[in-house]
């Protein structure tokens, strides 16, 4: 495949817009409907709402509109992109770019839910530095899927070489900062280092 074939298939935005905004917006809203009926709170429980919230150890983390964890989430974004760009080079139903936009809408709000099930709550609060995660409010959850949204339609637009940049300065910034990135977060929920737990929490 060409260089110039692939920018065709980036930039091949079939069907059109509308029906993109309207399924996402539909998914979005099957993800808030599941949330809520599963007791999520709409908001922070503390009654307001933040732009940032920047304590980790906090009961407000993952409450709020932005938080450290946003950096991850537009991750998330980059990595669905090129992952469902190396699968289209095979399945071409997923060459547009905006159907792989839908599924990886559809993927991150399943993650939402799954997150904020009881297992993954206590398995966060067991093996992770989340010991005050409570889960997250389906405000916060609803600005996560907006941001992996942000990070899909950067990696359409940007080489990836770039894109690989923002990720590893992400990354190396929330570990400086926190003492936690996404890389770190995957590695302590499915396989916990008992060296990292202690060095994230200050050892």
């Amino acid at each position: 495949m060409t260089e110039s074939t692939d920018i065709r298939i980036k930039r091949n935005w079939n069907p059109g817009g509308w029906t993109t905004l309207l399924v996402c917006a539909g998914l979005l809203g099957a993800m808030i409907v599941t949330l809520l009926l599963m007791g999520r709170p709409l908001i922070c429980t503390c009654g307001t709402v933040k732009l940032w919230h920047g304590a980790v150890f906090s009961s407000e983390n993952s409450q709020h509109l932005t938080d450290w964890y946003t950096f991850s989430h537009i991750t998330h974004g980059f990595l669905f992109y090129w992952l469902a760009w190396v699968l289209s080079r095979w399945l071409k139903p997923l060459r547009p770019v905006n159907v792989r936009l839908m599924i990886a809408v559809a993927v991150e709000c399943g993650w939402e839910i799954l997150e904020n099930t009881d297992f993954i709550i206590n398995r966060y609060r067991e093996a992770t530095i989340a010991l005050d995660y409570f889960g997250d409010s389906v405000l916060n959850s609803s600005s996560d899927v907006l941001s992996m949204s942000l990070g899909f339609l950067i990696a359409s637009r940007l080489p990836a070489l770039a894109t690989l940049s923002i990720a590893v300065i992400f990354e190396v910034f929330t570990a400086i900062m926190i003492r936690d990135n996404l890389a770190l977060n995957i590695l302590m929920l499915v396989w916990p280092v008992e060296a990292v737990r202690t060095w994230q929490n200050g050892g």
